[in-house]
């Protein structure tokens, strides 16, 4: 079932799965992805069903199914995180309440999509029971994205001399009708609201996961302190042989991930 939320010039399309009862786990996915991408080809969702868990998954704007909006400021993640909070409470979710055990949301967000599940937990705390975190980093990987050298490379193929901004390209052009209107004003957008995960803390158990070869994801261990120093409790994972592109398939994610929803 396809569910957009209505009143806003940007909607976002999102997809319900799995039991119809209990606690709900929204998943958020990366940039130049989508539901199908990070969580359906990824096995993520048949394993999610298999554990017999709710499911709430959004694709972000110009990305899979939702529109690519012209405005700049309805890609800001801001913006994203209200489309976020509204399309959960038209999808029946209340805030957590420990007379009713399936109260609240459970987040797992992979790369951006834990940038995005990191500010939203700290900024409803009376909602996110607990989150995993994929390929997360303390820093914002987009920040030194070169968006001259994107739109250069778009129109007349000149090759891209940042090495991280190219990789992202590359990894957006391999995604089958890829709106790159859209990723580069999603860029655009979050340069405006930088990252700083110090500035707002969520508290409710997480557990982060990178790959071990994921050097987007090295500064992983600044959240974890940041979580303690606000009294929360993060847990870290590295999977072994993993990098930022592969670990959202890897096995071990999906268990540690379904085990830490449950406890």
């Amino acid at each position: 079932m396809t569910h957009s939320v209505e009143g806003r010039s940007s909607t976002l399309s999102s997809y319900h799965f799995g039991a119809a009862t209990g606690r709900p786990v929204l998943l958020i996915h990366g940039f130049a992805s989508s539901t199908e991408l990070n969580w359906v080809q990824a096995g993520w969702l048949g394993a999610l069903e298999a554990a017999g868990r709710r499911v709430i998954s959004i694709d972000l704007p110009g990305h899979g199914d939702t529109e690519a909006p012209e405005a700049l400021d309805e890609y800001t993640p801001s913006r994203i995180r209200a489309e976020i909070l509204q399309t959960l409470f038209d999808s029946g979710v209340r805030p957590l309440d420990s007379d009713v055990a399936d109260s609240g949301v459970d987040i797992i967000g992979y790369s951006l999509g834990s940038r995005l599940a990191w500010e939203f937990g700290a900024a409803q705390a009376e909602l996110v029971h607990r989150m995993v975190l994929g390929g997360p980093a303390a820093i914002d990987p987009l920040a030194d994205f070169d968006l001259d050298a994107a739109e250069r490379l778009i129109g007349s193929g000149e090759e891209i001399a940042d090495e991280s901004t190219a990789a992202l390209m590359r990894m957006a052009s391999l995604v089958p009708n890829q709106n790159m209107f859209a990723l580069l004003s999603l860029v655009r957008a979050i340069k405006t609201e930088p990252f700083d995960p110090a500035e707002s803390v969520p508290k409710m158990p997480i557990l982060l996961v990178a790959g071990d070869r994921d050097e987007l994801a090295s500064t992983m261990p600044r959240l974890a302190e940041l979580s303690a120093q606000a009294g929360g409790e993060a847990e870290q994972l590295l999977l072994p042989a993993r990098s930022h592109a592969n670990a959202i398939t890897s096995r071990a994610f999906k268990q540690a991930a379904i085990e830490f929803l449950a406890g």
